[in-house]
């Protein structure tokens, strides 16, 4: 009987210190851009961001969007180099994450992985889902180690 007590508590510590250990990423949560209305036209993306925040690293943001068909317009994600290209919408710099394609499905996943300004857009029909679709925001996740605070 005394050895069976001895396992268990060694198992209690064991376990209890797995919990202390276990990596922030497992903490991080996942996001599905713009809920039920996900990445659209249309659709206000600065609000969510205030709903839904804050974002901490190793938060995933998921863009669902269907490919493009007679019906449906293609949408993509970039990320802007900096504030001044995100508010004018200008994409010549700006980096493709996520093609027209990749939306569909269980989505595009991106991992907030550093503590800096992400500026997303969409960057279909030259822009125009950025400047007058309202299909941008910005995410500056916390760390992570600030989650529980």
């Amino acid at each position: 009987m005394e050895a069976r007590s001895s396992a268990a508590l060694v198992a209690v510590a064991v376990v209890a210190l797995l919990l202390v250990l276990v990596p922030e990423t497992s903490r991080a949560e996942r996001f599905i851009v713009g809920d039920a209305a996900r990445w659209t036209w249309g659709y206000n993306y600065t609000d969510w961001v205030i709903r839904k925040g804050p974002f901490f690293q190793n938060d995933t943001l998921v863009f669902r969007y269907d490919p493009p068909n007679a019906t449906v317009h293609a949408h993509s994600v970039y990320l802007m180099r900096n504030a001044a290209d995100y508010q004018s919408c200008n994409l010549k710099a700006a980096k493709l994450v996520a093609n027209v394609m990749q939306g569909a499905g269980s989505g595009f996943e991106f991992v907030l992985k550093k503590r800096k300004q992400h500026y997303f857009v969409c960057g279909e029909r030259g822009g125009i889902h950025c400047t007058m679709g309202n299909m941008k925001f910005v995410v500056k996740p916390k760390s992570s180690a600030c989650r529980d605070d």
